[in-house]
């Protein structure tokens, strides 16, 4: 039996792992170079369409696994769906950023942006959530902060748009947090409170001929509508490899997406990374290191002692 059982949890981390690495892959790797194939639309149109195509993605998700009732409970509890239009606009702004960045050659910024992103969690949970810190995850804090202060320092100028994405996505992550809905409902329901807004401004721009979609070219036509399957799927991937792995794992694994978006950024698409940057980066990977091995040492279970005799 504890063999069995032993060979069930086993494969069910293996199965975790996948998920995970399928959802961060995307994230790192296959979400960029999506939106680097339609760079030629504007970036707004580019949202409209995904969150549209995301919202008919998430529908036929729902009526595949039956779960119409959790979503119409979730669009009509009251203080859920305040909660849900707040994080589908926090969510709505981060991907307008992201998708504007990657195409406007700042992906080395995105990067940063989801590095920082863990550390700006805790911040968050200190802030709204009464967390406490430890000393490690000070420090961690503080060296980070120090990373972002030599890029403006250096720069002149804040690297706002990696900010921006790791405020937008925290804030995101903070409100999801604390409503108690399953991750495809939530997302569900924030694809259909933004589809209305998305549809009006995809209907304006082609009644004024702005739009470049549904105009003969099907190779662009079919990548803005895969966008719904690249933004639901990752989102999707990640959910059941949190189901199945410790949030330790989870938290290590994340690195990956920003780590393929700057290897992307610097070389495949030549973005500037040069010793300054190499200075600040390594400054929130340190900071990142100590964050996350005081994270592991709090999430390993303490010994018991051996009982004499």
């Amino acid at each position: 039996m504890e063999t069995g059982s032993a060979a069930s949890e086993a494969h069910r981390t293996r199965a975790g792992v996948l998920y995970a690495l399928a959802a961060f892959f995307m994230w790192g790797l296959a979400v960029p170079l999506h939106f680097k194939l339609v760079s030629a639309v504007p970036a707004l149109q580019i949202l409209a369409h995904r969150i549209v195509w995301a919202s008919a993605f998430a529908l036929g998700l729902i009526l595949i696994g039956r779960q119409w009732r959790k979503l119409v409970e979730a669009l009509t509890f009251g203080s859920q769906l305040l909660l849900l239009g707040l994080s589908a606009g926090l969510i709505a702004v981060n991907w307008l950023i992201y998708i504007w960045a990657v195409n406007s050659g700042h992906l080395v910024q995105t990067s940063l942006g989801y590095f920082i992103n863990p550390l700006l969690n805790v911040v968050l949970g200190v802030l709204f959530l009464r967390e406490r810190l430890s000393p490690a995850q000070i420090v961690a804090c503080l060296v980070a902060a120090l990373g972002v202060l030599v890029l403006a320092g250096t720069s002149g100028e804040m690297p706002w748009v990696a900010l921006a994405l790791a405020c937008s996505f925290g804030c995101y992550g903070l409100v999801r947090k604390i409503v108690p809905v399953a991750p495809l409902v939530g997302f569900c329901v924030e694809s259909l409170l933004l589809t209305p807004l998305a549809l009006g401004y995809l209907a304006w721009i082609a009644l004024n001929g702005q739009s470049p979609a549904f105009q003969g070219d099907r190779r662009l036509d079919v990548l803005l509508i895969l966008t719904g399957l690249s933004t639901a799927l990752p989102l999707i991937w990640f959910a059941a490899g949190a189901q199945r792995l410790k949030l330790s794992t989870i938290g290590l694994l994340q690195y990956l997406a920003p780590s393929g978006q700057l290897a992307l950024g610097v070389l495949a698409y030549g973005e500037a990374f040069g010793w300054i940057d190499a200075l600040a980066f390594g400054l929130i990977w340190i900071a990142l290191a100590i964050y996350t091995v005081s994270a592991l040492r709090s999430a390993s279970p303490v010994p018991k002692p051996a009982s004499a005799g």
